[in-house]
């Protein structure tokens, strides 16, 4: 898997099989983004966790195999389509579809899923399937692959930490390898990469969480990129601070201290270009219907501070270079942290408008360093925060902090910390925030079309 917590994604047998113990399970999905060269959004992997369930009954003493080989197999391949049959009724859930943006999705795939006939049911077009490096390679595998490549699935080699005789038997097979680059040599990553660029293959960097790794793995023609450097606060790495964005910041200070409508309007005028927003999403909602907003006191009213407000706390991490925000990886990583945390605050004791609100301010800042170049602690304060949101976001205190550190455990898929995260959000469970989480990305991944956010055009830098 992409990310620090790789291990943690795999089945616990070396050779792909689930442990004995473990054959009746729930899954949750969460995502982590795959960006290339220019940082631009290309696909998601999905790293989907196995809990165990109280709600699946344990299999009648009867059904056990016995030691013939053939009721062994049977039993090994019941197993396959149980987990095959779980894994698509989470993969078939609208959200899981939406929150891939339109990108292609990741797919850790074991050893019993590829053998499953199941497996036809996953679109060859919408998804790479990821093998691990370290799983047993016999002829039986080699022809599994043989056949599903035929029928246009596609394979990547998963983790790939020693070029040995089982990865260059799954070679021809594989359109991608993913390599950290941490983890090998220099001589020989270099070597490898050459021989594997040469050979057609797309590599995909693992764990590229610093603008550092993401400038060396580009040197060493590494095509793709997965890990949250984009999100990291960097002065050469930050985005471009505008005239636009500061003048953002300033609305956005404005609107923390619950602005009178004559107040919005004289900081709006001085900003054209915000003026030209703001008339644009009063005229796309509900508000507008059967009448046209012509002042811009009317789209104030018409619109609404909140609305507003988040409209204007998802412009300020659009990227100057007017990308589409589906494929702006810290758009949609702020956007997704915003709308969970909104979702799962509603969900808690004591919830009311003010505290959800503050929820939804909480996950668009955490991130706003990467956005200034500054610190965390700087911007912050520049941003004249409540002091529960800013030790939310500084020191993960209080209910809110707890909320960030779940969401961050579920863009890591760190299911340790995700426990302990839901642990202190009873009565939350660990899956429902999974799924909580998948509802915010699907929300994130059609902000910018839905009438709710119609309106939030790219910044005309």
């Amino acid at each position: 898997m992409g990310t620090t917590t790789d291990e943690a994604q795999r089945p616990a047998c070396a050779d792909g099989r689930t442990n004995p113990g473990q054959t009746h399970h729930v899954q949750y999905p969460a995502r982590a983004p795959i960006v290339d060269g220019e940082a631009l959004l290309r696909g998601f992997e999905l790293l989907v966790r196995e809990a165990p369930s109280a709600e699946v009954d344990a299999p009648d003493e009867g059904d056990a195999p016995d030691a013939s080989e053939p009721e062994n197999k049977l039993h090994s391949q019941r197993q396959a389509d149980a987990e095959a049959a779980r894994l698509l009724a989470t993969l078939g859930a609208s959200d899981v579809r939406t929150a891939l943006a339109g990108h292609h999705g990741y797919l850790n795939v074991s050893r019993p899923l590829l053998f499953s006939d199941a497996i036809a049911r996953l679109a060859p077009d919408r998804f790479y399937l990821e093998i691990s490096a370290q799983q047993r390679v016999d002829p039986e595998l080699i022809a599994r692959l043989v056949l599903l490549h035929a029928k246009r699935y596609r394979f990547v080699i998963d983790d790939l930490r020693q070029p040995d005789e089982g990865f260059a038997k799954l070679l021809p097979y594989v359109c991608a390898i993913k390599i950290d680059p941490a983890r090998l040599a220099p001589e020989l990553l270099q070597r490898l990469t050459g021989a594997l660029k040469s050979a057609g293959k797309l590599l995909i960097a693992q764990n590229i969480h610093t603008h550092e790794a993401f400038e060396r793995a580009k040197a060493l023609q590494f095509d793709l990129f997965q890990g949250y450097f984009f999100a990291r606060g960097n002065k050469q790495g930050a985005r471009r601070i505008n005239a636009p964005r500061q003048a953002l910041l300033g609305l956005l200070r404005l609107l923390s201290s619950d602005p009178s409508v004559a107040q919005l309007e004289a900081e709006l005028k001085l900003n054209p270009v915000l003026v030209m927003h703001l008339m644009r999403l009063a005229n796309s909602g509900e508000a507008s219907i059967g009448r046209k907003v012509a002042t811009l006191r009317d789209a104030i009213n018409a619109t609404g501070t909140n609305r507003i407000a988040r409209w204007t706390q998802l412009l300020l991490y659009a990227d100057g270079r007017k990308v589409r925000l589906e494929e702006d990886p810290l758009v949609q990583l702020a956007a997704t942290r915003a709308r969970f945390m909104e979702l799962a605050s509603a969900r808690l004791s004591h919830a009311n408008r003010k505290v959800i609100d503050g929820a939804f301010l909480t996950g668009v800042f955490s991130l706003v360093d990467a956005v200034f170049g500054d610190t965390l602690e700087n911007t912050l304060e520049a941003l004249t925060l409540a002091s529960h949101i800013r030790a939310a976001i500084l020191h993960r205190e209080g209910q809110l902090g707890t909320l960030l550190s779940a969401i961050e455990a579920l863009e890591h898929g760190d299911w340790d910390a995700l426990d302990r995260a839901s642990a202190a959000l009873a009565p939350l469970t660990a899956g429902e925030l999974a799924q909580l989480a998948i509802t915010a990305a699907a929300w994130a991944s059609t902000a910018d079309q839905s009438k709710d956010n119609e309106g939030l055009e790219r910044f005309e830098e």
